[in-house]
């Protein structure tokens, strides 16, 4: 399935105004925006941290399958998709993120 349709089967992200991933050592690592360009990558993530209770191994594994065709030009051009390329590196290094939802 395609990410747009894949997105239409995760839960809203409307009371959300980011997302912050906190690092084993308690910092926030990365700050995702609920904005244009952003909120896709809000809406997975979300739907992953509700799921898996954080963004672990299982959870960026199933992520890389939601962002489906977006996963493939992400190993092909590291760097364009960040938030694609966090999940990537969670699966090679096994350090997930918390995640704290901030309220919009």
């Amino acid at each position: 399935m395609a990410f747009a349709d894949n997105l239409k089967q995760l839960p809203s992200i409307a009371h959300i105004a980011e997302l912050q991933l906190i690092d084993g050592d308690g910092h926030v690592a990365a700050t995702i925006p609920n904005a244009p360009g952003k909120a896709g990558s809000v809406t997975v993530y979300h739907a992953l941290h509700a799921k898996h209770g954080s963004i672990n191994v299982a959870a960026a594994e199933e992520g890389l399958e939601i962002f489906a065709e977006h996963t493939a030009d992400a190993k092909a051009h590291p760097g364009a998709h960040p938030n694609i390329d966090r999940l990537l590196e969670v699966i090679a290094t096994g350090k997930g993120y918390a995640v704290k939802v901030i309220a919009a």
